[in-house]
């Protein structure tokens, strides 16, 4: 029986459990569980981490840990009973663990590294604090480190910073939100900026010295110098080093490492000097024998400096080699550095050796124990300290110092009866009182231990000798008096003996008769000669000598005269006990010299206070017991003494020494009468100050007061001791007496008296420090009420002195900080005070930090929830005196600019944040009671209004981003729990007061936005928390969100007809809200819609403000990130919403307006999923074609269904501004066109919009043109820019702006040229579909065509598409898919590739244009593409299998040209068809014979830079030819049985006959050329073609052909063969025509590549032999192959994983070379490298134009859909130029002149152009036949035209002249500017045929069309979308927009209407 837990509530998982049994809960090892129940070694429970989710599990797989319960019950809440550390360590490394693998995930290596080193210290400290063996000390260490690493992690991770007291977390309900707000205050400090230390130490290690000749021991010496003062700073750090250069004791690192402790930061700049002084010891000179003498001396060797300045970067200097340099002289040494320094060259140079010193250097900042903590392996290892010379900065009171400092400075010594100087050597002793000398008190410096006598360096003949050699002399105090030093002086001899001769002495007593020690400074010492072997032991015999010349001097003048010798020397002490000062000796010793009492105190002014403090305590007992003595006589002076002791100790270097005086007054002060004395004194000063002219005697007692209140307090408590309370009345009454003279004296008014409000501020400054004194002696309520009336003294005038304003408010704040303040009783009579100085601070805005100080300190004493009285009587107050000035002080500051400085800005984000704190802590302890009181208090309306409308504006300020750093969410999250609570409060206010007749708008609007801008915050969007961090919100706050969106709901609800106020306005925030993945805050929100679009259809008949509204922030918001799928499906569902609220669509399906609402419902819908697309596209870090597609679907919606032009031309330059960053400069311009066609030429000014500025929409749209002409450049798609740069040329022409006109001019010539010169590739197309649910909107289960990039053939592209769809799977046939597919949860890709189709063959189709202009118009301005699947139908024979060797054809027409605004169109429409064995081999044999006539054709314009491509070619077709290849189509086709079961197909059989003899011919004119051209080692294989060539003539029936075809190049004029398609000779007349019934509009031959995967190989053979392809001949010509095998196949490959049935991958026959499978260059750029002298061909002669009538239109590719193969013999291709009218026409005609067109596209030609010519003009005069046979005129839509000429251009309105007509169809004429002359050319001609039947609706496609120009539904324009049409436009090539035909039945093209209207002017803003 399960039985609930008691005590087993909380454990730890040991061991992982699976779960396996029936209702068991799945634990990994780690996870803590919550148990509920236990049942026989089960427990059942729930793991902390998911408490959704409760099972059972094993007992004995838990470790029980100990916990508290809180809520007992069903919700009950466990917390562990453990260290809140021990607990917060868990859950963090918890929430770092997932975080630390993300990093290694996102690659974030070195962060990675660092967290896992942390985690582990982390760790083992926890480990540390768990086994419980620490110290307390250590404890607070151990947790100091691991919080201290926390924060670290945290702060890396970017996780929220923690609030802490004392190592462990604050629950922020436990304190006050002011002191929350300061415990994350100080700790985002100490991130942010770290404190300045203000002590620094300098670390110094040697390491060696490093020199080539060394030999001898050496000592090296660094210290600090000052160069500023020419001074060292620091004492000496010496070491001796060994012959090697190494320290001498390498296992004693104090010897070699020191730490220069104490330096100030005012030491640290760069004329501070580290400086390294090496001395050797060995021989006088360096380079003498060794047996020259065996004294070793002390001599100079080197000096090295560096700059401490070098060390600021704070990086340590290991290993850092320093320059030793030696002085040119030595008598300079002493002030080698210095040179050095200065850097006087001509005084020193490198050693001769080249030293150079190693050693590592590192500054340390901090005081010396915390150095000691983070250095402890230095201190450890051993390190000697050296100090600064004499006391720190800062002097201790137990320090204990007696050193004093000796600088042998220099000597001055006579010759001695010597021929040269000497070499002088000082040695040193100290001797003591008894003539012994002391042993070890000379140290050298730190890291040397005491030596008993120091010998100076000598330096060589010189009787001046320098030496500045500093000495530490550390004697003990009881040694000091009757010591004395003396310095000896020796020649050393530089003999053999090297002796050392004395030849003098000096000496100095250390300390005076009268017990002053030696005065520091420098001293002349006399030299007292003496012999050689003079014994100096007996000190009696020299002590009574004079020492020094600047003593005795008078005395001895005599002597002193016979001395010339001197000896310097320079003292300074450093001492604790001993005093060089006479006049403090004679204070202390005041008993023995009474009479000097008064001078003594007079003169304790003046003495250092570094003396007085040394003798602090004797100094006090001094003063209070001559006070005792005669305090009558003394009383004053003695408090004066007093006040200037107290002063000194405030000096910060003497501040450590307040606890000495501290400890005195408590322990060992004895004066138990002096109270009387010291405040008789005070109260006469402070009587006199309103009277005295100077105070700053005053000034300094008043500073004084609180240590003079300290005597006073401790002597009355002596008194009152010593007499069991006498006088107790007494002693009130003269405090009460002082303390009136003191409110007397602040309550006077300065009145321009400088000195007496000066007085009042240093009263004040330190009257609260007198408090704690009173409260010892008083009572609480006794001290309040005399702090009350004397701080209630205080004047209130605000315009007196700002100083003593601020002053004032810091006497407040030191008073709200003191003991008095915070006992309760003391408090409430205190308050009202302290607010009232706060209030009218506030009130004038000034001195705002310390304001905010002191009310953060108020509200820290105010617990939350404390319901005693007394704290609900404080807040009555503080409510009634401070909110409305607190509310109104936050809008001040806030609205204030920012500080410019950082430092200035920090402390106006404290003093925001503080005040903000206040609030939010008065606000928390509000209660009903309080906000009742508070609302009841308004006397008006007005006034609640006002104070509603400032409180909301603070809620919304608070809620600022800004406003908090964003780490701290712990605040963020009380201070939104103290807003919503408030406002639930207010709210209530609101609907009483403000609703019905009493209605503000104002006021409604301010609610409504704060409620949205707080559910919208970042830091309450609990789903991007983690699990343990969203689980803690909700249990202690809930969702807030939900919260406030009910009361948003509940307010909306009662507004009734108010509502209307609201619409459109809040549609947005309230969009925004239900845009929050909240559940139930959707179902609470989205009703609200509905109520809108009601109460708009009942005002206005419809909801179109609430429609644009939606629509517009529905775009702006999802693309900032907000919105979801569910949310989507969640406005649109029918599922009825939570509560009484039904589903939005099934509300409005209720309405009368249902329509319209499920209209807008499903267009809303629509518009989500395209943004959500979109949204999700653009989260990709590279451009690709799903990002682009994206925003072409969204651009077109915006567009066709919404009409919102403003967001189309807004994703106009998205989708440009993607296009560029994929370098895809084409689809770029185009896109930009979209934007260009909107505008006009004309002056209207427009606004600033996206990047452009404010100017004309002329200017813009001659930047945009310019703009696109450079991007179409870009692309290499010239043509379309020429067109352009005619537009804009025309536009500068007609303002005669000729410079800019000449540069267009330029400009388009320049892209001539480039279109000659540059080669262009012509780029693959792809069909992919895109099949399957997982697809977005735009993609899913449609068919897109693709234009490829440069270079990319299928697999490459097939690769790309699987990389931007990584999920998807490729499908492995060219099928169209089932249904299944379509609506699989998956990603389908089909992928294969098209032919392109030109829509116009009229370029292609000219005779002699370069094949550079062609290619544009191969691969420009497609909308249909096919591919080609070979399939047998019926028996297929195996001895001939292309009698049933059938193709199916499938045809894809595009919504849109490409190329275009994309890379990719979707397929609009599929046809497909089947064509016949016949009429594919038809196709086969004219593809063929085209890629012959081309090959031959560049062979004889010297195009081929070798013959090879038509070698191969001519060998592939005689060769297949020779062997059965054609001869299989004879079987097949011309045999009788075909003939007669095919009586149809005559026309068909006639036309294969047609092209095998055509094939003969050119193959016959091919060899002739090849003849001419072919290299020697090659004849033989002509030769063999000849022979070839004849077998295959006679195998097709062929004799000999007509005498008018010769072999010569001259019939092939830039172009290939012109040869008639009749199958005789005779048919071809000059003016002969035939006419061939037209087939099938379903059957026409095409230049398409398709698959032979069906197809056995040895059909593939065959069909290869037949149509005469070599194996790399398609390769290298691109050719357009047959459709029946792979050799023939495709240029466009496809992988044979993609497609198995599909358009082969194969670009050859699989026995094609790699050589050729890649050379896309060879096939299909050469040609185009050719340069072109004109771009119009040369003409031809008469009789040349006689022959091309002969040749006919046999070799022009045909790809038309909608014609058979034999009209397009024959068929003209109208101009893209018209005619303007009959009468111009006839006038041509009559002058019998062919005017040109001045720019090209040329009148466009299909037939022979000299028919053409002939039909026009009756003079055949002999003129180029590539000339245009009409004049170019651009019609007018209503001119009359000619009944004989119609035009055939497009009509220009809505095209030219519109802007932006492209949103609609273009419109375009459907006649042909040919009809007449053909029909009437066909009528004269002689030939066999009937007339033949010319078509009417063929059109050349402008250059571009750019817009969308078929749709499923028409799309009526908006007014602000239209731009009038012009009445007469100047004639201008034809607009680049070209008229989509429409596929109808039977072939025909859907017919446009007629010119439109002229629409209304546009509407549209400044865009």
């Amino acid at each position: 029986m399960w039985i609930p837990t008691e005590h087993e509530k909380y454990g730890v998982v040991i061991a992982s459990f699976r779960g396996t049994v029936p209702y068991g809960l799945s634990l990994e090892i780690g996870d803590t569980v919550q148990i509920l129940e236990k049942c026989d070694g089960w427990y059942r429970g729930f793991a902390l981490k998911n408490p959704n989710i409760k099972g059972i599990f094993p007992s004995s797989y838990v470790h029980l840990k100990n916990a508290c319960v809180k809520n007992k019950g069903q919700f009950e809440m466990v917390i562990p009973t453990e260290d809140s550390v021990i607990t917060e360590m868990t859950s963090t490394l918890r929430d770092w663990g997932t975080m630390w693998k993300q990093l290694y995930v996102r690659n974030e290596g070195d962060l990675f590294h660092r967290l896992w080193h942390i985690m582990n210290e982390i760790l083992d400290l926890r480990r540390q604090v768990l086994v419980g063996h620490l110290t307390h000390d250590r404890m607070k260490d151990v947790k100091r480190h691991i919080t201290a690493r926390l924060d670290w992690g945290n702060e890396q991770l970017g996780l929220d910073l923690v609030p802490r007291k004392e190592y462990a977390m604050v629950d922020p309900e436990d304190i006050s939100i002011t002191e929350l707000y300061r415990l994350m205050e100080h700790r985002h400090r100490k991130k942010d900026t770290p404190v300045q230390a203000s002590c620094h130490h300098l670390f110094v290690q040697m390491k060696s010295l490093m020199c080539s000749n060394l030999g001898e021991e050496l000592e090296v010496i660094f210290s600090l110098f000052d160069s500023k003062e020419n001074r060292p700073i620091s004492e000496r750090f010496f070491l001796r080093l060994n012959r090697n250069g190494l320290p001498k004791a390498p296992d004693k690192p104090e010897r070699h490492c020191s730490l220069f402790v104490d330096l100030g930061s005012s030491e640290l700049r760069k004329d501070i000097y580290i400086t390294v002084h090496i001395i050797r010891i060995g021989r006088m000179g360096a380079g003498e024998k060794k047996n020259a003498c065996s004294v070793q001396y002390r001599r100079p060797f080197g000096c090295a400096v560096l700059s401490i300045a070098d060390l600021l970067a704070g990086e340590t200097k290991d290993d850092l080699i320093l320059k030793v340099y030696m002085c040119n002289t030595e008598s300079e040494w002493y002030q080698i550095h210095e040179n050095i320094i200065k850097k006087l060259n001509a005084r020193y140079n490198l050693t001769g050796s080249n030293a150079g010193l190693a050693v590592s250097l590192q500054l340390l900042h901090g005081d010396i124990e915390q150095i000691r903590r983070e250095y402890s392996s230095v201190f450890s290892h051993g390190v000697s300290i050296t100090r600064k010379l004499g006391f720190s900065n800062i002097i201790m009171p137990g320090e204990m110092r007696n050193d004093l400092y000796i600088t042998i400075e220099r000597g001055e010594f006579e010759k001695g009866g010597k021929s040269v100087a000497r070499n002088v050597e000082v040695t040193m002793f100290i001797v003591d009182s008894s003539g012994l000398p002391l042993k070890d008190f000379i140290s050298f410096g730190s890291g040397e231990p005491p030596a008993s006598e120091y010998h100076s360096f000598v330096l060589y003949h010189n009787n001046s000798p320098r030496w500045s050699e500093l000495l530490k002399l550390p004697i003990p105090v009881d040694k000091f008096r009757g010591a004395h030093i003396r310095f000896e002086f020796r020649h050393c001899s530089t003999k053999e003996k090297g002796e050392k001769k004395l030849f003098g002495f000096s000496f100095v007593p250390l300390m005076q008769e009268d017990g002053r020690t030696l005065p520091d400074g420098t001293h002349e010492l006399i030299v007292h000669k003496c012999e050689e072997n003079t014994n100096l032991q007996d000190t009696t015999r020299y002590l009574k000598l004079p020492f020094s010349k600047g003593i005795f001097l008078g005395n001895n003048n005599q002597a002193m005269k016979a001395t010339k010798e001197s000896f310097w020397i320079t003292s300074f002490l450093c001492s604790t006990k001993l005093t060089q000062n006479g006049d403090m000796l004679d204070l202390l010793k005041w008993r023995t010299h009474p009479d000097k009492i008064t001078g003594c105190l007079s003169k304790l002014k003046e003495i250092d206070g570094s003396e007085i403090v040394k003798f602090l305590q004797d100094t006090l007992d001094t003063l209070f017991g001559i006070l005792d003595e005669n305090s009558q006589k003394y009383g004053s002076k003695v408090f004066d003494s007093l006040v200037h002791i107290i002063n000194l100790l405030q000096d910060s270097k003497f501040h450590h020494f307040k606890p000495v005086m501290d400890t005195y007054i408590e322990s060992h002060f004895a004066g138990a009468l002096a109270y009387r004395d010291l405040i008789k004194v005070l109260k006469w000063y402070v009587d006199r100050i309103t009277e005295a002219e100077r105070q700053e005697h005053i000034q300094e007692v008043l500073k004084a007061q609180e240590y003079i209140f300290k005597y006073i307090v401790q002597s009355r408590r002596l008194f009152s001791l010593a007499t069991g309370g006498q006088n107790e009345d007494e002693f009130r009454c003269c405090i009460q007496e002082l303390l009136m003279s003191v409110r007397f004296f602040l309550s006077q008014e300065s009145k321009g008296s400088r000195a007496l409000s000066q007085s009042q501020a240093v009263f004040l400054s330190s009257f609260p420090a007198v408090y704690s004194e009173l409260l010892k002696l008083f009572d609480v309520r006794e001290v309040a009420n005399l702090v009350q009336d004397t701080l209630g003294s205080l004047p209130t005038i605000m315009h007196v002195d700002d100083s003593l304003q601020a002053i004032k408010l810091q006497c407040i704040g030191k008073t709200v900080e003191s003991q008095l303040y915070t006992n309760p009783d003391s408090r409430y009579i205190l308050l009202p005070v302290v607010l009232h100085h706060l209030h009218i601070h506030l009130q004038e805005q000034k001195d705002l930090i310390m304001c905010a100080r002191i009310l953060s300190n108020v509200f820290c004493l105010i617990k939350k929830n404390s319901s005693e009285k007394s704290v609900l009587e404080e807040i009555d107050v503080i409510v009634a005196s401070l909110l409305d000035i607190l509310l109104r002080t936050i809008l001040e500051i806030t609205s204030r600019p920012q500080p410019s400085s950082s430092a200035m800005r920090l402390q106006f984000q404290d003093v925001t944040g503080e005040f903000v704190a206040c609030l939010l802590s008065l606000l928390r302890q509000m209660t009903d009671r309080h906000y009742q009181q508070l609302l009841d208090s308004f006397n008006t309306k007005e006034d609640l209004r006002d104070f509603l409308l400032q409180i909301f504006t603070v809620f919304r300020i608070l809620i600022r981003p800004e406003m908090f750093p964003k780490d701290w969410t712990v605040m963020r999250l009380v201070a939104n729990n103290v807003i919503i609570t408030t406002v639930l409060y207010l709210s209530d206010a609101l609907r009483k007061n403000f609703l019905n007749e009493n209605f503000d708008y104002k006021i409604w609007d301010s609610y409504f936005y704060l409620a949205v801008i707080f559910i919208n915050q970042l830091c309450l969007q609990l789903e991007m928390f983690t699990p343990s961090k969203k689980k803690k919100v909700l249990e202690k706050y809930g969702d807030m969100r939900v919260t406030m969106g009910c009361e948003i709901f509940s307010m909306w609800q009662n507004l009734g007809e108010h509502k209307l106020h609201f619409i459109p306005a809040l549609i947005g925030p309230f969009l925004e809200v239900t845009l929050i993945p909240q559940p139930d805050l959707r179902n609470v929100m989205i009703p609200i819609f509905h109520d809108m679009m009601d109460w708009e259809q009942r005002r206005s008949g419809n909801f179109k403000q609430v429609e644009a509204k939606l629509i517009d922030k529905l775009d702006s918001l999802m693309s900032e990130g907000k919105g979801d799928e569910t949310y989507r499906e969640l406005f649109n569902s029918i599922i009825p919403l939570f509560g009484p609220y039904p589903s939005l669509l099934k509300k409005i399906e209720r309405e009368t307006w249902r329509e319209s609402g499920v209209s807008l419902i499903a267009t809303v819908t629509r518009l989500m999923e395209r943004l959500l697309d979109y949204r999700d596209c653009m989260k990709m870090g590279e451009v690709d074609g799903k990002k682009i597609g994206c925003t072409v679907s969204l651009l077109n919606f915006y567009k066709t269904e919404l009409n919102k032009e403003e967001m189309y031309i807004r994703y106009i330059h998205k989708l440009y501004d993607l296009h560029l960053k994929a370098q895809n400069f084409t689809e770029a311009a185009y896109t930009l066109l979209l934007y260009d066609e909107l505008l006009e030429w004309s002056d209207r000014p427009l606004r600033e919009f996206l990047t452009y500025p404010m100017q004309t929409e002329w200017q813009r749209k001659e930047h945009l043109h310019l703009t696109i002409i450079q991007n179409f450049d870009r692309g290499k798609c010239w043509e379309n820019g020429i067109i352009l740069c005619r537009k804009i040329a025309e536009q500068y022409e007609s303002y005669y702006d000729y410079r800019n006109l000449s540069k267009m001019r330029m400009m388009e010539a320049s892209l001539y040229d480039k279109i000659m010169d540059q080669q262009r590739l012509e780029p693959e197309f792809f069909r992919v579909g895109f099949y399957g649910k997982k697809f977005p909107f735009f993609l899913r289960n449609k068919e897109f065509v693709c234009r490829g990039h440069d270079y990319e053939r299928l697999e490459a592209f097939q690769q790309r598409m699987l990389n931007e769809f990584p999920h998807a799977i490729a499908m492995q046939h060219a099928n169209q898919p089932d249904e299944t597919i379509f609506q699989a949860e998956a990603q389908y890709l089909q992928i294969y590739a098209v032919t392109p189709i030109p829509e116009s063959q009229e370029v292609l189709q000219r005779e002699g244009v370069p094949d550079n202009i062609k290619s544009f118009y191969k691969v420009n301005h497609i909308w249909k593409f096919r591919y080609d699947r070979p399939f047998h139908k019926g028996t297929k024979d195996k001895e001939n299998e292309f009698k049933s060797l059938w193709v199916e054809r499938t045809s894809l027409y595009l919504v849109q040209s490409l190329p275009g605004i994309s890379r990719w169109f979707e397929v609009e429409k599929r046809e497909v068809v089947e064509m016949s064995p016949l009429e594919n081999a038809i196709e086969v044999l004219e593809n063929k014979n085209q890629q012959l006539k081309t090959l031959i054709s560049q062979c004889q314009t010297r195009q081929m830079q070798n013959i090879n491509p038509l070698t191969m070619c001519l060998n592939g077709v005689i060769d297949a030819a020779v062997n059965g290849g054609v001869s299989r189509y004879q079987e097949a086709f011309f045999v009788k049985e075909y003939i007669l079961s095919h009586p149809e197909d005559g026309e068909k059989i006639a036309r294969l006959r047609e092209l095998m003899l055509e094939q003969a011919q050119i193959l016959e004119f091919g060899l002739a050329v090849h003849e001419k051209f072919v290299p020697q080692d090659m004849r033989p294989l002509h030769k063999k073609l000849v022979d070839q060539f004849f077998v295959m003539k006679s195998s097709l029936g062929i004799q000999e052909f007509s005498a008018c075809i010769q072999a010569s190049p001259v019939h092939f004029p830039n172009g290939s063969p012109r040869v008639c398609r009749n199958s005789a000779p005779a048919s071809m007349s000059p003016d002969g025509t035939r006419v061939i019934p037209r087939r099938s509009p379903l059957s026409y031959p095409a230049v398409n590549r398709y698959s032979s995967s069906s197809l056995s190989s040895q059909a593939s053979a065959e069909v290869s032999n037949i149509t005469g392809q070599s194996e790399s001949s398609d390769e290298v010509f691109n050719m357009q192959p047959s459709p029946s095998t792979s050799s023939l196949s495709s240029t466009h490959s496809a992988s044979p994983n993609v497609t198995s049935s599909a358009p082969s991958s194969a670009r050859a026959s699989p026995l094609l070379s790699d050589k050729h499978k890649h050379s896309r260059e060879n096939s299909c750029l050469s040609p185009r490298e050719r340069p072109c002298s004109a771009i119009y061909p040369t003409p031809v002669e008469p009789s040349q134009r006689m022959l091309f009538n002969h040749i006919g239109d046999g070799a022009l590719p045909r790809s038309d859909p909608n014609l058979s193969a034999p009209e397009k013999a024959v068929n003209p291709t109208p101009s893209s130029w018209s005619l303007d009218s009959g009468k111009e026409a006839k006038n041509m005609s009559d002058s019998g002149k062919l005017i040109s067109p001045p720019v090209p596209p040329r009148p466009t030609q299909t037939a022979s152009p000299a028919r053409h010519t002939t039909a026009v003009s009756p003079s055949p005069a002999g003129r180029s036949p590539m000339k245009g046979s009409v004049q170019s005129f651009t019609p007018s839509p209503v001119e009359y035209h000619s009944p004989g000429l119609t035009s055939n251009s497009p009509v220009l309105s809505g095209s030219y002249s519109s802007g932006i007509s492209s949103l609609s169809r273009c419109s375009t004429s459907e006649t042909s500017g040919f009809e007449n002359q053909v029909n009437e050319q066909s009528a004269a001609a002689p030939g066999p045929g009937p007339e033949e039947p010319v078509r009417k609706e063929s059109k050349t496609p402008p250059p571009y069309s750019v817009y969308e120009r078929t749709l499923r539904r028409p799309v009526p324009l908006p007014h602000s979308l239209s731009i009038p049409v012009a009445a007469e436009p100047p004639a201008l090539p034809p607009k680049p927009l070209a008229a989509r035909p429409g596929h109808l039945e039977n072939g025909t093209r859907r017919t446009e209407p007629g010119p439109r209207p002229r629409p209304l002017p546009r509407k549209v803003s400044q865009l």
